[in-house]
């Protein structure tokens, strides 16, 4: 069977603005992977819509072309769902930062998760407040030293999976702006998934906090320090694939350990993004160096039922039953009186 030609190429989805990001920052090489990965989705470029709050990361839409709406600070998910089920065949994708989603847009990103409505979030955390110039954010480490915590924030950062698990999350995926292909491979099954997806890209500001992924991104310790998952994979990381995961039921937790001696490959767990149960699924998102390597790759990827769908197919059977066609039949309805 012939391939199927793709109607686009990654250039047709660059607008003819001048893209403002700083130089070396993380969101130049995030918006190269969605722009590499829409060609595949199959979608007409008229069908796309990104929709962004405020910080740095939503000026995408500007540099997308493709339809799109800058909205105002937190809203971005508020928008999004509007602009979903009010067109259900649109292709929505929603550009977020850390403290446009997290902090003052909190509410309106849990639950749009939680009623898993059709929509890619794609959620770039750098740890920290860019545009408004290097205030700590939601994701900010513990101590971290800012121009808002001068002696270091007594705040424990929110974790992004974590989060979107605890809100009945159906998909959650993790990437790292360095990673290009890793992304885009990410944002393809983001797009091909029915359903609320998040994708966390860690990312980094080169002006406010640099560096601030280098412990598990630099090329010397990144194999090491962290670990790619894939459905149906055994879960093996390390330069030389010699290091594993598997579950310490004694104190039911993950645990690393080494290959080619006690433990061979078959011993470790099989990644299944897929299984409803999310026990797993949040001990993989929560796990950090050094006692863990970092995940990434799609962690969690549930079918279930979707918001925009279930409203479409009620809409539909109301239709199906009313006696009201046209507005003419609603006010003929009931009572009426000539004057």
């Amino acid at each position: 069977m012939a391939e199927t030609q793709n109607l686009y190429t990654p250039k047709d989805f660059k607008s003819d603005q001048e893209v403002r990001w700083c130089p070396g920052c993380g969101d130049h090489a995030i918006m190269n992977a969605i722009q590499r990965a829409l060609p595949d989705l199959d979608t007409k470029k008229e069908d796309f819509a990104f929709i962004s709050g405020i910080g740095c990361s939503s000026r995408f839409p500007y540099y997308m072309n493709t339809y799109g709406f800058h909205s105002i600070h937190g809203r971005a998910s508020a928008i999004a769902s509007g602009v979903k089920v009010a067109n259900p065949n649109l292709n929505v994708w929603q550009i977020t930062g850390d403290g446009d989603a997290m902090a003052i847009g909190g509410n309106h990103f849990i639950h749009a998760i939680r009623r898993n409505i059709d929509l890619n979030i794609i959620l770039f955390n750098n740890e920290i407040y860019g545009l408004t110039k290097g205030q700590y954010s939601p994701t900010s480490q513990f101590g971290s030293v800012t121009k808002t915590s001068p002696y270091g924030t007594v705040e424990h950062p929110f974790h992004p999976g974590e989060l979107v698990i605890g809100a009945q999350g159906k998909f959650f995926a993790r990437s790292i702006d360095s990673n290009i292909k890793l992304c885009q491979e990410i944002f393809l099954q983001a797009g091909r998934h029915h359903g609320a997806t998040v994708v966390e890209v860690l990312q980094n500001c080169v002006i406010y906090n640099d560096k601030t992924h280098a412990a598990i991104s630099d090329r010397e310790h990144k194999a090491d320090r962290t670990i790619v998952l894939r459905h149906g994979e055994p879960m093996i990381f390390g330069t030389n694939r010699d290091k594993g995961l598997i579950l310490d039921t004694e104190n039911l937790k993950l645990k690393v350990v080494e290959l080619g001696g006690e433990y061979s490959e078959k011993d470790l767990l099989v990644h299944n993004s897929e299984t409803v149960n999310p026990g797993l699924h949040l001990m993989l998102a929560n796990m950090q160096y050094p006692e863990h390597p970092v995940a990434f790759g799609v962690i969690r990827g549930v079918k279930a039922q979707t918001y925009d769908g279930a409203v479409q197919k009620q809409v539909e059977e109301v239709k199906a039953k009313s006696s009201l066609n046209c507005v003419d039949d609603l006010l003929k309805s009931g009572t009426t009186w000539e004057v």
